[in-house]
């Protein structure tokens, strides 16, 4: 609803419908648990994509919740292996304790090259898919993409039998999954609250 595409969420009428990406809402969320695993965080970095339209919310809500919290924000903006390279080396110039990774594209096909520069240049780092924490990463919180694309096909399929996109409600996550790399925290020497941990959904270890 936030980019006016629909009119709701239980009826969108016109001729779309799908699933709410729920990346802004929980932004603020992302940096809170940032900063119950990295003592005294003074600076983070927040990787975006310029050229995606649902970035600009997510930096908001994080600049809104890091000023509450007294921490400095630095967005570094990336499209690419070149550029992402170069939003690490900002970072560390910057002293950026940590990096908060948005939902984007390609920001998932480079996941591993994130997680990687990520544990070189000693950041913490969170996003808001699974596959970066399986891939070295520190932490994820968020919806689970997989049965996005599973409920896609359910919703495919009942358009193809006739369905009005319109007439199909856009459906929300109910859960939001956490992932943690307890041996990335442990390479860069930090100690992860018991309280997330027994959140935990899934613990690599």
């Amino acid at each position: 609803m936030r980019a006016g595409l629909v009119k709701s969420l239980s009826r969108p009428e016109g001729n779309i419908t799908g699933f709410a990406n729920l990346a802004a809402d929980i932004s603020a969320k992302l940096l809170q648990m940032l900063l119950s695993i990295v003592p005294n965080l003074k600076r983070v970095a927040v990787l975006l994509n310029p050229t995606n339209p649902g970035h600009s919310a997510i930096l908001k809500n994080i600049q809104s919740a890091a000023q509450t919290a007294g921490v400095a924000v630095t967005p570094t903006q990336a499209q690419n292996l070149r550029e992402i390279d170069a939003a690490f080396v900002l970072m560390a110039q910057q002293g950026c304790g940590a990096v908060i990774v948005a939902l984007d594209g390609i920001f998932f096909e480079q996941r591993q090259q994130i997680a990687d520069l990520a544990a070189k240049n000693r950041i913490a780092s969170i996003a808001t898919f699974a596959e970066y924490v399986q891939d070295g990463g520190l932490i994820s919180y968020g919806q689970n993409l997989a049965e996005h694309y599973r409920r896609g096909a359910i919703y495919i399929d009942k358009i193809l039998k006739g369905a009005t996109p319109g007439s199909l409600p856009v459906e929300q996550s109910i859960k939001l999954e956490l992932v943690i790399n307890r041996k990335t925290a442990r390479t860069l020497g930090l100690k992860v609250p018991e309280s997330l941990m027994i959140s935990a959904d899934k613990v690599i270890e």
